[in-house]
């Protein structure tokens, strides 16, 4: 999954004091592959490169609705 700056994560990284917490994408920078690393922003702090398999989005009110609606 890809990420935008701006957009609201939880982080899941057991070597990170931020594992489990949410926070901001700041930065999307691309790689030399073609794949994307983040920087992510929390509320102690912030953490660099970042891959996307590291992120989960987070799940809004309005992301629920719809996943509601549609499966009604």
């Amino acid at each position: 999954m890809e990420f935008d700056e701006d957009d609201s994560v939880v982080l899941h990284d057991k070597h990170s004091e931020f594992d489990g917490k949410t926070g901001t994408v700041t930065q999307v920078v691309e790689t030399m592959f073609g794949d994307a690393t983040y920087t992510v922003s929390f509320e102690d702090g912030q953490e660099v490169g970042i891959a996307a398999d590291q992120l989960d989005p987070v799940e809004t009110e309005a992301n629920t609705d719809e996943n509601n609606t549609a499966s009604e």
